[in-house]
């Protein structure tokens, strides 16, 4: 009698089969992005930059990229955001699979590529149902970015959106005073 493999052990497999791509379950269902462009890359480097000049250090909070989030959104969801600033004591919220529980989390944030819809639809949902406080999203498809904030069961109480020419701070729940500039996020330019 065969096995039958659970979405936990397909997602696994994924992992081991194709390195360097970003394996997700989202809402019970397993997601495969493959590895960041150059100008995604260039914009995480340049966001981590924009927090130490924020002064995260001084506040023990850690910038972190790529660090699986754990959902409530299924049995097995975890989620793996680009970038996230957690609680100084994250590494103790250790749940499985190399995620953390979603309470050490300040903020998580997205840069699109071609998985988009799933960062501005899906993501959305997890997020909030898991409590983090701010989201993200670095929205290159429609050339913006979105910053969700306050959520509540699996919706955000506030979603603003920020154009080409602006800078907008990020709420004080982030733990850190940081402004962002969003010809600088879509661009990945410094």
């Amino acid at each position: 009698m065969q096995h039958a493999t659970t979405i936990g052990e397909a997602a696994d497999r994924l992992s081991r089969e194709l390195p360097g791509h970003r394996v997700e379950i989202l809402q019970g269902r397993v997601t495969v992005t493959p590895p960041a462009d150059g100008a995604h890359a260039v914009t995480l480097t340049g966001l981590i930059e924009v927090f130490l000049r924020a002064g995260v250090r001084e506040t023990g909070l850690k910038v972190v990229q790529a660090v699986g989030l754990w959902l409530p959104t299924g049995p097995d969801d975890y989620a793996v955001p680009d970038l996230a600033v957690v609680d100084p004591d994250f590494k103790d919220a250790h749940v499985q699979k190399n995620c953390y529980a979603p309470n050490v989390f300040r903020m998580a944030l997205e840069v699109t590529s071609s998985n988009w819809a799933d960062d501005l639809t899906t993501k959305v949902e997890c997020y909030a149902e898991a409590g983090v406080p701010v989201y993200v999203v670095v929205d290159r498809k429609h050339d913006q970015v979105l910053l969700y904030a306050d959520p509540s069961r699996d919706e955000y109480r506030t979603c603003s959106t920020h154009k080409r020419g602006t800078t907008f701070q990020l709420p004080s729940s982030v733990g850190v005073p940081v402004k962002l500039d969003v010809d600088r996020l879509l661009d990945g330019d410094d």
